[in-house]
């Protein structure tokens, strides 16, 4: 993986480490101004636990991450609403067997864990939109990870004994079971549900909108940062009708677009809805030049992802 930041710059975070990351893992606080949406979970229960009831929780022992468990079943996936747009049509029903997906966005501090284990690269920058520290500033240690490449995030899932989620299991842990445009219901989002539109300019800490949450307890699913998923991206794959478990579609193209889910903190209300897609150029890891754009894909400022296993 290309190292686009001065090494020193990572050898400064290391010896710092004691102020960014680090240590056991502790589940991360939640803001508790507006809990609603959130089912009844327990919230020590370890990673041993091999599934349970929809909303359950577990602690990961690997990073801290609360993940949540989504049960076996059927839900209808794509565009149901008025803003639907080409590629989230036609909605189709898909069933999918039972997963856990993450609570949150992965947070600057457990990737820096990742990174001192010599299991990540650090992110491609250490700013993100407005703040020139971010990634390694303790301060924002609970936010987002961004500026990482989808093969960085496949490889941070791998090292936290996980793996991205697919885009039918983001969908589905975001709508739930129900008809759903946005994860807490139907209403437009407004700054209690989500960071979105400019009304932040920047990321969040995770888990900050506790009134935004999916039907299964999944926060942070509409704004904060898009998310990295497994899938590559096709326009027309929901035509494919593939209703059993989907992993989308091979490799379009040599740019190996990927799947990215959940808008953004700058994007309008429309782009946060639980159907809409979006595609970033992906990494290629087979490419031959480690330094190439080919190899790392595209990064932002404004993506982020998170994990799931089975």
């Amino acid at each position: 993986m290309k190292k686009i930041i001065p090494i020193f710059a990572v050898l400064t975070m290391v010896l710092s480490a004691c102020g960014a990351g680090g240590g056991a893992a502790t589940p991360i606080p939640v803001a508790t101004a507006f809990p609603t949406n959130t089912p009844s979970v327990n919230a020590t229960a370890e990673v041993a636990s091999a599934g349970g009831t929809a909303g359950e929780e577990r602690l990961s022992s690997a990073d801290g991450m609360s993940e949540i468990y989504i049960p076996e079943g059927t839900f209808r996936m794509g565009a149901m609403d008025t803003e639907e747009e080409r590629d989230e049509v036609p909605s189709h029903n898909v069933t999918l067997k039972a997963f856990w997906i993450d609570k949150f966005e992965v947070t600057n501090g457990m990737y820096f864990n990742c990174v001192k284990a010599g299991a990540c690269e650090p992110p491609q920058y250490l700013k993100s939109e407005t703040r020139d520290s971010y990634f390694g500033n303790a301060e924002f240690n609970d936010f987002p990870v961004v500026y990482v490449t989808s093969y960085q995030a496949e490889l941070y899932c791998k090292w936290a004994g996980r793996r991205l989620p697919t885009e039918a299991e983001w969908e589905r842990a975001a709508r739930g079971d129900d008809f759903r445009t946005y994860p807490w219901g139907d209403d437009r989002p407004d700054s209690s549900r989500g960071n979105f539109n400019f009304i932040v300019g920047d990321t969040t800490r995770v888990g900050s909108y506790p009134a935004g949450a999916s039907p299964f307890g999944v926060l942070d699913m509409a704004g904060n940062v898009a998310e990295w998923v497994a899938d590559y991206y096709d326009a027309n794959y929901y035509a494919q009708n593939v209703t059993v478990n989907p992993t989308g579609p091979g490799a379009r193209s040599q740019y190996f677009q990927r799947v990215v889910r959940g808008g953004t903190f700058q994007d309008a209300y429309k782009d946060i809805r639980v159907a809409n897609r979006a595609s970033v150029r992906g990494s290629n890891p087979s490419a031959q030049d480690q330094f190439s754009a080919d190899y790392l894909g595209d990064v932002s400022p404004k993506i982020g992802f998170r994990c799931a296993s089975d």
